[in-house]
């Protein structure tokens, strides 16, 4: 997974509103029609909504024909020596591949076992690993960045990984069942990844081999970061040798690549894609992250909760690859279906599937919340759209009606990746006037950014009063050594959308280098506190007596930089 913040650092429900809130309830629950100012508009149905197609179906239930091979796959796993968090969620998922893939041939985790690759790390996630593995199954287990963060060189970081996992290599190739497997190994702690010529050549080698071994079977390749222009997320994948790494797949169109890294959820249909051969994430067992430019954030409010995995069913004619969300103990979506043997003109996952633009009904409410409205802020409150696979975002545009002129325009998440999907959606306009009348345009975006043609529209209003900047103010500017510490005060603060604090040096820019220290933003009634306490610093040799640093307000899970204020330690 990508540094978060080096950065710096049952089905789904989609048809219908949310349990218990039918037509009535969205009228209560926002601003009556009064007039055109401040009416709602009816422009779609509140029987909405398949925002992925989610189902019972005969396909994700497995028919008489036992498959060949079957086998999991997880990825992400950032096992903490300081947080049980992710050993409990990882001991769920054993339990319930277990019961679900009773007679496992092969278990496969594609990196970030740990989020530093110290020992104690190591042996939490080996601890529950080895009490409930399958002995049968063939453990397969790649390193990924996060694995060499634990201060020792490349090479020990390495001899580390392998004395704990037991792989004789961190990269090596695998025959089970007749069935080809070629695990590949990022060659160093770099966000982005590392695969080597020599590592590559290799792979072409291992391919050669399989191929002519039985050229109709699949070939299964894994690799924590991934191929960039491949699947959902992988603008977080590796630039270095990239086209060589491509291009050495390229001829084998029963290739299925497998990576993770980028923690993006199996929900969205971008996660697998075909064009030379197959490539899909794994998603993560740790915490969600999403694409950048939504309002929600790339780590939005409640990303912890996602636990997700791929099963894999091996069959004559066709690979099933089930999506399951762990932490909902379902299915999430359809299987993607990969027919035997592989063909380039067959493929059905490509980049140009979806022509079909999402829509809302001609039902659909849409309206201002009254209980949120403030002097610069509004929170919209609308029936989500159709789509035929996934509703991914909305855009939404602001107009100033007093000066018939664009004042905001932003991107918000469908919030898709929710258990179930909120419908309806409410979302929150920052950033406003007090006392203005503004026109409010909705516009349905899918995963494939097909745009729909109709809008939902209302006209809201902000309310009278002064605009407050937001302020951090310290209990004392001046620190007498670096164990002290220094209680944060910040008011006039919005309702987080995934808004978060961190320490830098003084002459630090943000997003160049990580926060020494960080967290997210929890506010009430516009204020937010915290005591700093610097032994909880994730990066401690950065923080020392005689320096000065600075604390930063951010909006969103990104370096929008909102305010700042300095001390000192001596």
């Amino acid at each position: 997974m990508k540094d978060i913040k080096v950065k710096d650092e049952d089905l789904k429900t989609q048809n219908g509103l949310s349990e218990g809130m039918d037509r009535r309830a969205f009228l209560q629950k926002t601003t009556m029609v009064v007039g055109a100012a401040m009416g709602a508009s009816l422009v779609g149905s509140l029987t909405s909504l398949p925002i992925s197609a989610a189902s019972n179906s005969s396909i994700i239930e497995s028919k008489k024909v036992k498959p060949k091979l079957v086998f999991p796959v997880i990825s992400d796993v950032h096992m903490n020596k300081n947080s049980n968090q992710t050993l409990e969620k990882f001991k769920t998922t054993l339990d319930q591949l277990n019961l679900l893939v009773p007679k496992q041939d092969a278990f496969v985790v594609v990196g970030d076992l740990t989020d530093n690759g110290y020992t104690e790390e190591y042996d939490k996630f080996f601890s529950a690993y080895n009490a409930k593995k399958q002995k049968h199954a063939d453990s397969m287990i790649a390193i990924g960045n996060h694995d060499y963060w634990n201060g020792l060189s490349v090479s020990e970081a390495q001899k580390r990984f392998l004395e704990r996992s037991g792989m004789e290599s961190i990269y090596f190739h695998k025959v089970i069942k007749g069935y080809h497997f070629i695990i590949l190994g990022t060659e160093d702690g770099l966000t982005e990844g590392t695969f080597s010529i020599t590592q590559i050549n290799w792979l072409a080698q291992q391919l050669k081999q399989a191929a002519q071994d039985d050229p109709n079977k699949p070939i299964f390749v894994f690799h924590h970061q991934p191929i960039m222009g491949t699947v959902y997320g992988s603008e977080w994948g590796f630039t270095e040798n990239r086209d060589l790494f491509y291009n050495t797949l390229a001829p084998y169109p029963q290739v299925i690549s497998f990576s993770g890294h980028t923690h993006y959820p199996l929900d969205d249909p971008k996660i697998i894609h075909q064009k030379d051969f197959t490539s899909i994430g794994t998603s993560t067992g740790a915490y969600l992250w999403l694409d950048a430019g939504r309002i929600q954030g790339e780590v939005p409010e409640g990303a912890d909760i996602l636990n997700q995995a791929l099963i894999v069913e091996v069959y004559n004619d066709k690979v099933l690859l089930k999506r399951r969300d762990i932490h909902n103990n379902n299915w999430t979506a359809e299987p993607f279906v990969i027919s035997l043997p592989a063909k380039k003109n067959e493929f059905i996952y490509t980049e140009d599937r979806d022509k079909k633009a999402p829509f809302f009904t001609k039902d659909a409410l849409i309206s201002i919340n009254h209980e949120l409205t403030t002097p610069t802020s509004l929170a919209v409150m609308f029936t989500q759209a159709k789509d035929d696979l996934l509703v991914h975002d909305y855009k939404v545009e602001i107009t100033d009606t007093s000066k018939e002129q664009k004042v905001k325009e932003f991107l918000a998440f469908s919030e898709f990746y929710k258990d179930p999907t909120p419908n309806p959606l409410t979302l929150q306009i920052d950033g406003l006037q007090p006392n203005t009348l503004y026109e409010i345009n909705v516009f349905a975006l899918d995963a494939f950014e097909n745009q729909s043609q109709n809008a939902l529209k209302v006209l809201g209003k902000t309310t009278d009063g002064e605009i407050k900047d937001i302020t951090i103010t310290l209990s004392k500017n001046t620190l007498t050594g670096t164990t002290e510490t220094v209680d944060v005060l910040v008011e006039n603060a919005r309702v987080p959308q995934s808004d978060w604090i961190g320490v830098y040096e003084v002459s630090e820019t943000p997003g160049n280098v990580p926060a020494i220290w960080w967290e997210y933003t929890k506010v009430t009634n516009g204020t937010y506190r915290v005591s700093y306490d610097p032994s909880k610093n994730s990066y401690p040799g950065r923080y020392q007596s005689g320096k000065t640093y600075k604390f930063v307000y951010f909006y969103g899970s990104g370096y929008d930089a909102v305010t700042h204020a300095t001390f000192t330690v001596n």
